[in-house]
């Protein structure tokens, strides 16, 4: 049963719970900022991500930064994706300062939110799968513009080496963490400031929600997946 039907007072409490977890995550293993990053450093082979922003705090659940994208990867059977392939698709290229919105839906959807606040419009921004070099060099400056907000970003990484798939833990913990994070359709807790970038969406699920989500944020939450990511926690520790 989703712990959506405890009502906004039961949410609050998992909220809390979910905080403090992710305060024990924190001690384990520091938050990484995402401009800072390399390849270089130790990363866990699989995992899930939890992004923090500048400006964007906690004003119901406690105080402290409010996660606003959490995200894995390697959900489909047999993907050899790793947690920092993942993670460096959202950076972009520290050479150029560039990346590709095509390859990361994170980048896509601040981009569009860019877009739409300066009042500048791009035809070919978010348009196919790939797209010819001229149109990769009309690109460069939004996708520097994007680098530039997700650089800042900070991130703390939950080690959960399983399998690859759609059911895997790494799964559960992911679409849960939304669910609970989201204000999609309900009474706002934690809401985001007023000059969030993500006010700008053109994606109504993430207006509303106040993530940089799209999937998962109308869904309700199984309170059990607390359990589930206390534990993975305690292994890290353990490691």
């Amino acid at each position: 049963m989703a712990s959506d039907t405890l009502g906004r007072g039961g949410r609050v409490s998992d909220l809390r719970d979910f905080y403090a977890l992710m305060a024990a995550l924190a001690d384990i293993s520091a938050a990484r900022t995402l401009s800072t990053s390399t390849g270089r450093m130790v990363w866990p082979q699989r995992g899930v991500y939890f992004f923090m922003e500048g400006g964007e705090v906690r004003s119901d659940s406690g105080k402290g930064p409010r996660i606003v994208r959490v995200g894995t990867h390697a959900l489909k059977g047999n993907s050899g994706t790793t947690l920092w392939n993942r993670l460096s698709q959202h950076r972009g290229s520290p050479s150029t300062a560039s990346g590709n919105h095509r390859g990361s839906i994170f980048r896509l959807i601040v981009g569009t939110a860019l877009l739409n606040r300066d009042n500048i419009a791009h035809p070919t921004w978010g348009r196919g799968s790939s797209a010819p070099r001229p149109v990769r060099l009309e690109e460069v400056t939004l996708e520097q513009k994007v680098s530039g907000v997700l650089g800042a970003m900070q991130f703390l990484c939950l080690s959960v080496s399983d399998a690859a798939g759609p059911d895997s833990l790494r799964g559960y913990i992911e679409r849960n963490a939304i669910a609970l994070l989201s204000n999609f359709g309900r009474d706002p807790l934690d809401p985001p400031s007023s000059g969030w970038l993500g006010h700008h969406c053109d994606r109504e699920r993430v207006r509303q929600s106040g993530l940089w989500n799209s999937n998962h944020v109308h869904e309700g939450h199984d309170g059990g997946f607390l359990q589930a990511l206390k534990r993975a926690i305690l292994a890290m520790e353990r490691a």
